[in-house]
């Protein structure tokens, strides 16, 4: 008998298991067991562990900015809905929550691999299963279970959570102090409540992205166009804006307008990727569509009007 030159293995179950490279002589490659890959790496075509050298796309960035926004969207949320009319305390709150989440979004980015920089890192993913490998752990025998749970996304699964973990610790060290310093005006039990919201909604956050990070990676440009559209129309009709002049008439309308847009805007330029500039770039003349639209509407749904001709036509 001769000895085999070549190591024959048994077939590498499941769709995320694989072999480690234990060793690289020359073109000459030693393999470990099948199994789980290890954190920054993922299979290739020949079910072997292979270290992520990508960066992130333009939709993978716009997608970790989607994430990078809610807190803080959430954050100003609550800051207005809670701060009444003290309009001044409120804008320091709105600039301390956006530097909290800049300074978050930057350490998160240092702390990636690579370590100290400002890129990042990637696996590319290829379809939904990626995001949620735990369920496709095989069972070759139907009694014992091989676990290849990884993160074959490497790394915008986890990331988010270590994105929102340093956006409460910088809140907590942040936030109470300012609060405690410029919301004299507000009742004692009103001034912290914009904190203790936002120690409701980080932990929402977190399952959100635990469970539905997938979905929402593929969801996100229409759910951003879908709440902005909502959002906006729900604001316009609370605050009784149904002509041009209403909406000059106080300065935080425009700005609510315009936060709108720049999320209308965002929304189209991850749906398109900005693949064809020619063909994209266009499609941002739609911003202002729906704001226009029910301005120019708002007058005939007004409900007092609809009753008053409904009266006269009895």
């Amino acid at each position: 008998m001769f000895p085999s030159a070549v190591d024959i293995h048994p077939a590498c179950l499941g769709l995320y298991c694989g072999r480690t490279v234990l060793s690289v002589n020359g073109s000459l490659e030693t393999y470990g067991e099948c199994g789980v890959c290890p954190r920054g790496q993922r299979t290739d075509e020949h079910k072997i562990c292979r270290e992520c050298t990508g960066s992130p796309d333009r939709y993978d960035w716009l997608y970790l900015g989607f994430m990078a926004m809610l807190p803080l969207v959430l954050h100003w949320f609550f800051i207005e809905w809670y701060s009444g009319k003290k309009s001044s305390s409120a804008v320091l709150q709105h600039l301390t929550a956006l530097l909290e989440c800049s300074l978050a979004a930057l350490l998160t980015l240092l702390v990636s691999d690579p370590a100290g920089s400002l890129r990042l890192r990637s696996c590319r993913v290829k379809k939904l299963s990626d995001w949620y490998t735990m369920l496709y752990n095989p069972s070759p025998d139907y009694i014992t279970t091989v676990h290849c749970t990884h993160e074959a996304v490497y790394p915008l699964y986890t990331i988010v959570f270590i994105y929102y973990a340093f956006c409460l610790v910088l809140m907590m060290l942040l936030r109470p102090l300012l609060v405690k310093k410029i919301a004299c005006g507000l009742g004692k039990s009103d001034r912290f409540k914009s904190i203790y919201a936002a120690l409701y909604f980080f932990p929402v956050l977190t399952v959100l992205q635990a469970v539905g990070g997938g979905l929402l990676y593929y969801a996100f440009p229409y759910i951003i166009l879908v709440l902005s559209l909502v959002t906006l129309a729900v604001y316009m009709s609370a605050s009784e804006v149904e002509s041009f002049k209403d909406l000059l008439v106080r300065k935080k309308r425009l700005v609510v307008l315009f936060s709108h847009w720049l999320l209308h805007a965002y929304g189209i330029i991850s749906i398109s990727k900005l693949d064809k500039l020619e063909q994209d770039l266009p499609l941002l003349a739609l911003v202002p569509a729906p704001a226009l639209f029910y301005l120019l509407t708002a007058k005939y749904t007004e409900p007092s009007r609809i009753l008053s001709e409904g009266g006269n036509g009895h």
